[in-house]
């Protein structure tokens, strides 16, 4: 009995370590190239982990292909939470508050508020070994990583306006806006600052780089422009015709959506086209905090930048070939691209009083 006790534990013992050598030898083959040994180490106690939360702006469908890729490599399931720009800031704040972080990825356009959330001690440090491979505007301290660079533009009904009128340079956009009055009052469309994360981070931007951004403003505010909380609601005014044209919006989405409303145009000013990019961190007290890295680190190599530009979402990096990347962009847009750089100096109009001045100036140049 006892030897037959002695042979099963033996053979237990043996199984188990063949199935970890096992295990191990798969994740080793796993190890992206160029990567360090131990990685493997990292993949393994990520798979047992088995899920990643992520805490997120970006709408489902863009970022499918990315998910999807994920999965299937390393067999671990995302917990994917849309909660918006707004939404996701004010989770991420609660749930720590609380006690309770639920988030381990949290991935946002609202460049403010994710830089916001790092200088709050909301985010962990990491050094990513995709790292070298991203632009050095696009990661702060190791601790937000920028996943994409997208366009701010403006959207167009084609019957309404043909492309020969459309103002070619920012400057020239002020002067169309006061000299078609009567063709566009009451049919120009913009973000919501107040309402909208992102409209509040293009249009501050703008602020910060334009000194004729008011002057902007004020035309926009002459042509009784209209607001809305989201670039989705605008599209939908322009392709039906209530509105003519959609100021500052995310031009990511609308290189797509061309593709689909024959009476839809998207146009970029070839001087100046800011862009920001979707931002990554993870957090302080992630429950996942190795699924956490391996999603960040699959989010910004070759694979994951391919598949999320493959959904409409340009890479933040020159070595992908799929859709468009930081380069190909560039050309798209006339020359004129300016990536929002991540540091500091998009938490400017964060500070309360700048908040509150931005948005009172904001109502007065649109007459609200």
């Amino acid at each position: 009995m006892n030897r037959q006790h002695t042979v099963r534990s033996t053979a237990f013992a043996v199984t188990a370590a063949l199935m970890t050598a096992f295990a191990a030898t798969a994740s080793a083959q796993e190890v992206p190239a160029g990567y360090p040994a131990d990685y493997a180490d990292l993949i393994a106690k990520a798979k047992e982990e088995g899920t990643v939360s992520v805490y997120t702006s970006t709408d489902a469908a863009q970022s499918q292909k990315l998910q999807d890729g994920f999965t299937k490599r390393y067999g671990i399931k995302i917990a994917y939470n849309d909660l918006g720009t707004n939404g996701t800031y004010n989770q991420v704040i609660s749930e720590a508050a609380a006690g309770q972080t639920t988030a381990d990825v949290v991935w946002s356009s609202a460049m403010d508020l994710q830089m916001t959330l790092v200088q709050d001690g909301y985010a962990s440090e990491y050094a990513s070994p995709e790292a070298g491979k991203l632009p050095s505007w696009a990661n702060f301290k190791n601790m937000l990583y920028a996943t994409t660079v997208e366009p701010i533009g403006m959207i167009y009904n084609t019957k309404a306006l043909s492309e020969d009128k459309l103002p070619k340079t920012y400057a020239d956009m002020i002067t169309f806006l006061k000299d078609n009055k009567s063709m566009l009052q009451g049919k120009v469309a913009t973000f919501d600052p107040e309402k909208s994360g992102s409209g509040f981070l293009h249009h501050s931007n703008d602020a910060r780089n334009r000194k004729d951004f008011w002057d902007l403003a004020k035309a926009m505010g002459e042509d009784g422009a209209k607001i809305y909380s989201s670039s989705g609601g605008m599209k939908e005014t322009v392709v039906s015709g209530e509105n003519i044209i959609a100021i500052n919006i995310i031009g990511s989405y609308a290189l797509d959506w061309v593709k689909e409303s024959p009476n839809l145009g998207v146009h970029f000013a070839s001087d100046y086209t800011p862009a920001f990019s979707r931002l990554a961190l993870i957090t302080k007290d992630a429950p996942h905090p190795n699924a956490a890295k391996l999603f960040v680190d699959y989010m910004l190599s070759g694979e994951g930048q391919s598949l999320l530009a493959e959904g409409g979402l340009p890479s933040v990096r020159e070595d992908v070939s799929a859709g468009l990347n930081i380069k190909t962009l560039n050309e798209r847009v006339g020359g004129g691209l300016k990536p929002i750089a991540v540091d500091e100096g998009v938490l400017e109009y964060m500070d309360q009083m700048k908040r509150v001045q931005f948005l009172n100036d904001w109502k007065e140049a649109l007459g609200r």
